[in-house]
């Protein structure tokens, strides 16, 4: 997958500079011919910030833009301004010349990496998922199993008298996920029937590693999709 720095290619597009052009011309014609139209590809709209009087912020991680990477139509964009708005599922960028937040197409992004390495990617198939919305999922495990996490923030009221009327708060969801289906894991015991796993299996795996589904739910998926994965036979589907 080629990788573009994401400014070149939008100054090549929108601005037009003619330096950047000579200096770039063997990229131009895989701009023009994957990417004809980047000011609409790129421009959602311009984004509408969070009201004054809401507690936290809606964004994974923090409100400060960081360096990350977007896959557009199988480029690879490197050194894209990100921030990662989980709770409406919408990713913005900083537009350089009119210095505003703007909204990146949902339906086009691929995936995208933020500064702290975190990778996300738009996984269809989860419609009856309430809170799917557009469909990025962080993915911990890129395996022949899935391990995937949904990062959402809802809103909720406050309950004390202040100048904060509504808080964003957080709610994570995991899922396995094989050959286009989507598990939901809520409890431990279900993580480990849908793998086909035993719980002698399971405690023999995690013995002395002091993980427990209780504590850190992240990592004790995390291991029972890669003991699944670490087994001779093969992973055919999971189990009801």
């Amino acid at each position: 997958m080629p990788q573009i720095k994401f400014y070149l290619a939008f100054l090549l597009l929108i601005i037009g500079s003619a330096s950047s052009f000579a200096q770039s011309q063997t990229y131009l014609s895989l701009y023009k011919e994957q990417l004809p139209y980047f000011q609409e590809l790129i421009t959602g709209g311009q984004y509408r910030e969070p009201p004054l009087n809401y507690e936290g912020s809606p964004y994974f991680l923090d409100r400060k833009f960081g360096e990350g990477s977007l896959s557009i139509n199988r480029i690879t964009y490197t050194e894209v301004p990100l921030l990662y708005d989980v709770n409406v599922d919408v990713l913005v960028t900083f537009h350089p010349i009119y210095n505003q937040k703007i909204l990146i197409k949902p339906e086009k992004i691929e995936e995208f990496q933020l500064k702290d390495g975190s990778v996300f990617r738009k996984l269809p198939g989860n419609d009856s998922y309430g809170l799917d919305k557009n469909g990025f999922y962080q993915v911990l495990n890129d395996g022949e199993i899935k391990v995937l996490i949904k990062r959402t923030k809802y809103i909720d009221p406050t309950k004390s008298i202040g100048k904060f009327t509504h808080a964003f708060l957080e709610r994570d969801d995991y899922f396995y996920w094989f050959d286009d289906e989507f598990v939901l894991i809520r409890k431990k015991k279900q993580a480990i029937k849908s793998l086909g796993l035993s719980k002698k299996e399971v405690k023999k795996h995690l013995n002395g590693r002091s993980i427990y589904f209780s504590v850190d739910k992240e990592k004790y998926i995390y291991e029972l999709a890669a003991l699944r994965e670490s087994q001779a036979e093969p992973f055919n589907g999971f189990v009801e």
